[in-house]
C-alpha cells in the first residue's frame, strides 16, 4: 500500500526469516531501521539457536504493527528474497533438534546414571524427530550420508525404548494388585538392566564423553551436504511419501488381513504409520495440513474428539517454507486415529507377553496375562475395515507454492 507517495510494507508478526550472522546485509538492515522505521512499537527476538550450520542462524523476530517506509522496506524485502533463495532448511530441521538433545546430553554426562537422566527429561522425542529427518533426508538425499546418521540415533532410541517398556510397566505392574510381586520384580529388574545397557551405550559411542562430542560431528556431517533446493526437495517428499505409503499397503497385504504376532505385525504396522505423523512435525513447517474436511463419510468415526483436539496433530507454521506439501487433514487425522488405537492394542498384547514371560522365569501361573487371540482380532478388523476405505490412497493433496 502506499501512503503519501511512500511505499509501506505491513509484515506478519510471526514471520520467520534468517539474518545472516555478521553479514553486511544485516548491517545495512539494521542502519535502515534505525534511519527509516516511521513507527516501532516491539521489535524482540524470541528464539536464537546457538549452532550455525555455514554461519547462518535461524530467528524470529515479534513485530508487531511496524510500518517501514520506502528504502527500509526495500532492503528488507530484498533481504527476505536473499535468504529464501539460499538458506539451508535441511541443515536448520536438523540443527534445531540437535540443540535440543545437546543440552540435556550435557545435564546427563554430570548424573551417575545418564541413561536414566536422558530417559526421564524427555529425550525421545527430539530423537524420535532427527531419526525422523534421517530416514526422509535418506530416502530423497543422499542415503549413505544420512542412512548413517540415522543409525546412530536409531541405537539410542532402540536403548530408550527399551528401558522405556520395561519401566513402564513396572510401574503399573506395581499398582495392580493382581499382579504377583514375583512379576513386578521381573519387571523392575529388566528395566534397571536395560537402563544399565543404555548407560553403557552413552559412554561407548561418545554421546557422553568429554573427548568425543557425537554432536558436533553430526553437525558437521551436515555442513557438508549439498542440500536440494526448496522446490526440488518439496517435489521429491512428495515422492517418498506416496512411496511409504505403497510400502505400508504391500506389509497389510503381506499378513493376508489377520494379524497372527503383536511384535512383528501389529507393532511394526504402527511404527511405519507413526512415522507418516513424525515426518510433518520434523520438518517444522513444510508440510501443512488442508484447511478444509473432505466430506467423505467413512471419516467421522475417526474423528474423535481426542483426534481432532490432539496436539500432536497440530502440525508447525510454515513460517518461511514456500513450497510445501500438503497433506488432507481428515485423512492425516484418520491415520493418527488408527495409530492411537493399534498402540492401545499393542500395550494391551506387549503387557500380556511380558507377564507371560515374567511368569515363566519365577513358574508363576496364578496370573492371567491377558486374552492375546482377541487382542490380534480386534487390530485385524480395525486395520481391515482402515485399508478397505481407501484412507492412505487418499492421504497426499499435492504440493504448492505460496505466496510471501
Amino acid at each position: 500500500m502506499s501512503q503519501n507517495g511512500r511505499t509501506l510494507a505491513v509484515f506478519d508478526p510471526s514471520f520467520e526469516f534468517q539474518i545472516c550472522r555478521g553479514s553486511g546485509l544485516s548491517i545495512q538492515l539494521a542502519v535502515a531501521l534505525d534511519k527509516s522505521l516511521t513507527e516501532v512499537r516491539t521489535i524482540r527476538p524470541v528464539i536464537d539457536i546457538s549452532h550455525s550450520s555455514a554461519n547462518w542462524v535461524p530467528h524470529r523476530l515479534e513485530l508487531n504493527h511496524i510500518n517501514f517506509g520506502g528504502l527500509c522496506a526495500t532492503i528488507l524485502s530484498a533481504a527476505i528474497r536473499t535468504h529464501r533463495t539460499i538458506m539451508k532448511f535441511g541443515a536448520v530441521r536438523f540443527d534445531v533438534y540437535l540443540t535440543q538433545l545437546s543440552g540435556m546430553l550435557a545435564d546427563a554426562s554430570a548424573q551417575t546414571e545418564p541413561g536414566l537422566m536422558l530417559y526421564t527429561s524427555g529425550a525421545r522425542t527430539p530423537i524420535f524427530m532427527l531419526e525422523g529427518l534421517a530416514k526422509l533426508y535418506a530416502g530423497i538425499h543422499d542415503r549413505k550420508i544420512f542412512a548413517k546418521i540415522g543409525l546412530q540415533f536409531k541405537v539410542v532410541e532402540d536403548a530408550l525404548g527399551s528401558l522405556d517398556y520395561y519401566d513402564a510397566f513396572a510401574k503399573e505392574f506395581k499398582k495392580d494388585p493382581a499382579i504377583p510381586v514375583s512379576v513386578t520384580a521381573y519387571a523392575e529388574q529388566n528395566a534397571r538392566d536395560a537402563g544399565k545397557r543404555l548407560n553403557d551405550l552413552l559412554g561407548k559411542n561418545s554421546w557422553i564423553t568429554a573427548d568425543v562430542d557425537r554432536i558436533a560431528k553430526v553437525r558437521k556431517k551436515l555442513d557438508a551436504v549439498k542440500w536440494l533446493r526448496p522446490k526440488a526437495e518439496i517435489k521429491a517428499m512428495d515422492r517418498f511419501y506416496r512411496k511409504n505409503i505403497k510400502e505400508i499397503q504391500d506389509f497389510w497385504a503381506s499378513v493376508h488381513g489377520e494379524f497372527t504376532d503383536v511384535e512383528t505385525q501389529v507393532h511394526s504396522l504402527r511404527r511405519k504409520l507413526r512415522w507418516l505423523s513424525i515426518y510433518p512435525q520434523a520438518v517444522r513447517g513444510c508440510i501443512q495440513l488442508t484447511d478444509g474436511h473432505q466430506n467423505d463419510p467413512d471419516l467421522s468415526k475417526y474423528l474423535t474428539p481426542e483426534i481432532v483436539n490432539s496436539p500432536y496433530n497440530k502440525l508447525p507454521l510454515r513460517g518461511a517454507n514456500r513450497h510445501l506439501l500438503v497433506l488432507n487433514r481428515d485423512y492425516f487425522l484418520a491415520i493418527s486415529w488408527l495409530i492411537a488405537e493399534l498402540g492401545r492394542l499393542k500395550d494391551d498384547g506387549l503387557r500380556a507377553a511380558l507377564i507371560m514371560e515374567a511368569s515363566d522365569s519365577s513358574n508363576t501361573s496364578d496370573v492371567v496375562p491377558g486374552d492375546m487371540p482377541t487382542i490380534l482380532a480386534k487390530a485385524s478388523s480395525i486395520c481391515r475395515v482402515f485399508f478397505d476405505e481407501g484412507i492412505l490412497e487418499n492421504l497426499i493433496g499435492g504440493t504448492v507454492k505460496t505466496g510471501f
